[in-house]
């Protein structure tokens, strides 16, 4: 295991994806709401448009700033070395090019959702019949779905870089930081314990060993 795998906020935003399915299924309902006012390519386009360009943009110029969670932020002040090398690394070319592939999954699944959403007119029975509104949840619920995608993959992309990259890349800047990530939420100096590999202890030099009970207890050499 690579050691800065033990920074825990690459696990927290790993797993975020498991929010998905809750999303999408919102989006389903919206898009099950009312009758089409539109045409299908411009009712259609509006709530992909807003899921993703916004996220796309983010990711491409100030990625999202991964140690946060919820609405508080770790002050950039208070990041380790290891932690402002991550930051390096979430703004390699790689990482760029995964911003503009992701977007296919949520609007494959958008396009599937928008064609599936009559199945979906029961479930939908308890909100009022608005066409605009169920474009909203659609484009709101699209647009988390979206976001809950593009994050947990940034961070895979991260976590496969080998040991000795990040190693050899240099710490982000601390006052550069919010100028190049998207930092959201109240400043904190402390979020999470800070978890690090455990390193097995260097070996004492022979010299400077202590000598054992059993060295202790024999009697000193006679000389000859």
């Amino acid at each position: 295991m690579r050691a800065f795998w033990f920074d825990p906020f690459l696990w927290i935003h790993l797993a975020g994806i498991a929010a998905l399915p809750l999303f999408l299924e919102l989006c389903w309902i919206g898009f099950a709401l009312g009758d089409p006012i539109l045409p299908v390519w411009l009712e259609f386009s509006l709530p992909v448009a807003i899921a993703v360009l916004p996220v796309v943009w983010m990711q491409w110029s100030r990625p999202f700033y991964i140690f946060s969670i919820l609405v508080v932020a770790l002050k950039p002040i208070r990041l380790t070395d290891a932690q402002r090398r991550l930051l390096t690394l979430f703004k390699r070319g790689q990482n760029r090019f995964l911003a503009l592939i992701v977007p296919v999954v949520p609007i494959a699944a958008a396009w599937f959702l928008y064609r599936s959403a009559p199945a979906a007119s029961g479930i939908a029975d308890w909100l009022p019949s608005w066409r605009l509104l169920g474009l909203a949840i659609a484009a709101i619920s699209l647009l988390a779905a979206h976001l809950f995608i593009q994050v947990p993959v940034s961070v895979l992309g991260v976590m496969l870089a080998q040991q000795n990259e990040f190693e050899d890349v240099e710490p982000f800047p601390v006052e550069q930081i919010p100028q190049n990530f998207s930092l959201f939420g109240l400043d904190v100096d402390r979020l999470l314990p800070e978890l690090v590999a455990a390193m097995p202890p260097s070996s004492p030099a022979t010299a400077d060993a202590e000598p054992s009970p059993a060295d202790e207890d024999r009697p000193a050499s006679e000389g000859s």
